[in-house]
């Protein structure tokens, strides 16, 4: 071989021998793509994921971009948001409650979808089965069984003398629509009338409330979902000025001014979630993520409401609590 062909040939290895290490270059420079659908707002909830995300190194404009999409609680645009997901061609869609995941899986039987916090993932038919979910769908649950009758149960603690409750939930979604079933068959049990104040959106707010005017309850449950997490202020600030005690699902809703929460532990189930995203990006399948239900359950209490509402909190309830809020 001529001493002009052996050079040509050391440098055709050479390069060939660069390939791998260009290509392995590219795949670690690149970019993924991460979608968030909300049927509502930004709340505060919402930096929890980004920062969870970044806790596992993905730092949004280095190695990840996220693209974030909020319906506003106008549950008709779902489906145009999730189908832009689609057409950006995401990595993973994250998507919030039950009626976000639904709609991102109409969009898309390909594209992995981590559900944040949905209400009944099978009975809505987001999944197969909890441990073995099949398809591109998988994440967080919300549900547990008779949470509706435990938290009648703690008012009628609170309030021995309780006989009506209104319950707030969103009729729109199915998460909400179990849990009051729920709260009807414990409130036979426990000999408690349970009124309805349903919702579909925004503008029925004001309804409900004229409605739990008119039927005079000792009490206000809220069933946590998007849309009455996004108004969490408002329904505190009611019961307030109508002197009812209020019982609703998660830590916020006693920091804006219920008096009572209990539920799932929130941050707990999207810290779990952004676990999913990171598994799926580094080559995880939805199919072999099994469905996580709540580990984390928490009792809080604001002390401040039960004074303005003329409430002593039985001590037997206030040492349960997680957190007591003064």
């Amino acid at each position: 071989m001529s001493d002009i062909r052996r050079r040509d040939f050391i440098a055709l290895l050479g390069g060939a021998a660069a390939w791998p290490l260009a290509a392995s270059a590219q795949q670690a420079g690149k970019i993924h793509k991460v979608g968030y659908l909300s049927p509502s707002v930004p709340s505060v909830l919402t930096p929890l994921l980004f920062d969870s995300l970044r806790e596992l190194g993905w730092i949004e404009g280095k190695n990840v971009a996220f693209e974030r999409r909020f319906a506003e609680n106008r549950l008709e645009r779902l489906p145009e948001l999730a189908a832009e997901l689609v057409r950006l061609n995401v990595d993973v869609i994250v998507a919030i409650g039950t009626l976000g995941p639904l709609a991102a899986k109409r969009a898309t039987t390909t594209i992995p979808i981590v559900m944040m916090s949905a209400g009944d993932p099978l009975g809505s038919g987001l999944v197969a089965s909890l441990a073995r979910p099949g398809g591109n769908v998988t994440g967080m649950s919300l549900m547990v069984p008779d949470l509706g009758g435990k938290r009648l149960e703690l008012l009628k603690e609170l309030l021995p003398r309780l006989s009506r409750v209104a319950v707030l939930w969103n009729a729109a979604n199915p998460y909400p629509a179990i849990v009051f079933k729920e709260t009807q068959t414990a409130g036979r049990t426990l000999g408690v009338e349970v009124q309805s104040l349903e919702l579909r959106g925004p503008d029925d707010l004001d309804a409900a409330f004229a409605a739990a005017r008119q039927q005079h309850p000792d009490a206000l449950i809220t069933i946590e979902d998007p849309l009455t997490f996004t108004y969490r202020k408002r329904i505190a600030d009611f019961a307030l000025a109508n002197q009812l005690p209020s019982l609703q699902g998660f830590s916020e809703d006693v920091k804006a001014g219920a008096l009572i929460s209990y539920g799932a532990n929130a941050a707990d189930l999207i810290h779990r979630a952004a676990g999913y995203v990171d598994k799926i990006l580094k080559g995880a399948k939805p199919a072999d993520l099994p469905v996580q239900q709540p580990a984390k359950f928490e009792l809080v209490i604001n002390r401040k409401t039960a004074k303005a509402l003329g409430l002593e909190i039985p001590p037997t309830l206030l040492a349960r609590a997680d957190e007591v809020i003064e």
